[in-house]
């Protein structure tokens, strides 16, 4: 069971995407996972051949549970008609987390009891309507409950219990533990700049003007980019802090908050976000916005962030300070652009300005580094012109 943030404790699996003996690739998609923030697609770290299913759909067990073994390539029998490699007998856990975070538990004994496959949108539904799903009388593939199921059984009849949380609720509770952990444990430090962005939207105009309406690049796009050249001229702020000790990261992979539509907040990843073009980072974007509030997302969406950036432009607030999401050590805010008084080689005029702000861990670093990192934001957002 990996770890889906610095949040969470658990999770309980909804299904399987593989069965023992399926070959499976690295990154592939293995199997399901229902967490705080939503129903998660695990990925595989390792290639290989499934050889056993160690944890059973609907068994909720802590982070680090190994819930699949795999024996990788190398590990395999040799063919008869070929291959000299030996096999080992030391198969590989699948949807591994890295050693600093996976906790070596035992595999949870199976329990003699059936259990009854349930399809996740089955699931779900069944919490809207606030049926026990135990009264419900599977039709599907060896009595797996389906949605039409769920929707043809009638809820229980008898007192009010308890009111059950909502996924929202358990998002928010999810989203305060990790802040009131981030402001208990780490000491913060705030600094902000006001950026002259008339260079960044004359480039912007200009490119716009050459694509169709639904390829038009939006101003975040060129946030983000800024964001990640300034990481490589200052890369302190791209890492973790990870048992007493500062981690730089081997590459940039940006966690952009995401404001759900019924409330709340993820930040899945954008990867490798200095290597790709703003035209890249606008399709990255228009891909994993909708699948974020759809609860489609991928375990390396979570957990593969190496800083985040906010942008609350659209809300009309002038700037943000946010609170670092650990293990990471910086978090980057941007507010709306709005025309401002601007004084430049003795005159004044009117110019677009954002206000850019950095909320970082000053265990990893000081204020000349975070200093350092925010005008090398503004001097890339400055050179967008000549892009």
């Amino acid at each position: 069971m990996p770890s889906l943030g610095a949040d969470m404790e658990a999770g309980t699996l909804v299904q399987w995407r593989v069965a023992a003996g399926d070959t499976v690739a690295r990154g592939d998609i293995v199997a399901e996972v229902d967490t705080d923030k939503g129903v998660i697609e695990i990925e595989c770290f390792e290639s290989g051949v499934v050889e056993r299913l160690v944890v059973e759909p609907g068994a909720k067990v802590p982070v680090g549970t190994v819930l699949a073994e795999i024996r990788s390539t190398d590990q395999l029998p040799p063919h008869p008609t070929g291959g000299a490699t030996a096999p080992s007998s030391a198969p590989a856990a699948a949807a591994s987390v890295p050693a600093s975070t996976a906790v070596p538990l035992e595999p949870p004994r199976p329990t003699p009891e059936r259990r009854v496959r349930v399809s996740p949108l089955a699931r779900k539904r069944a919490a809207e309507m606030g049926l026990d799903l135990s009264m419900v009388q599977g039709t599907g593939p060896g009595g797996a409950i389906q949605v039409a199921d769920v929707e043809r059984a009638e809820p229980k009849v008898g007192p009010p219990g308890p009111a059950q949380a909502s996924p929202l609720d358990s998002m928010r509770r999810a989203i305060a533990a990790a802040m009131a952990r981030s402001k208990r444990e780490i000491p913060h430090y705030y600094l902000q700049t006001r950026i002259d962005m008339s260079q960044a939207q004359a480039w912007l105009r200009a490119q716009n003007q050459q694509r169709p309406i639904e390829q038009r690049l939006l101003p975040v796009v060129v946030l983000l980019k800024a964001v990640a050249s300034a990481l490589r001229d200052v890369p302190q702020l791209n890492g973790f802090w990870i048992d007493g000790e500062h981690r730089l990261a081997d590459a940039i992979h940006v966690g952009f908050a995401i404001a759900m539509k019924g409330g709340g907040l993820l930040a899945p990843a954008i990867h490798d976000v200095d290597r790709r073009s703003c035209d890249e980072l606008m399709a990255d974007l228009r891909d994993l916005i909708p699948r974020a509030r759809a609860g489609r997302l991928r375990s390396s969406e979570f957990t593969d962030g190496t800083i985040t950036v906010t942008s609350l432009g659209d809300g009309g607030v002038e700037s943000v300070l946010g609170v670092i999401y650990p293990p990471q050590v910086a978090i980057v805010g941007f507010g709306s652009i709005a025309d401002q008084p601007w004084a430049e080689h003795g005159m004044v005029g009117v110019r677009p300005v954002i206000t850019a702000s950095l909320a970082a861990d000053h265990r990893a670093t000081d204020g000349h580094v975070g200093a350092r990192f925010l005008d090398a934001v503004a001097h890339h957002l400055r050179a967008m012109e000549n892009s």
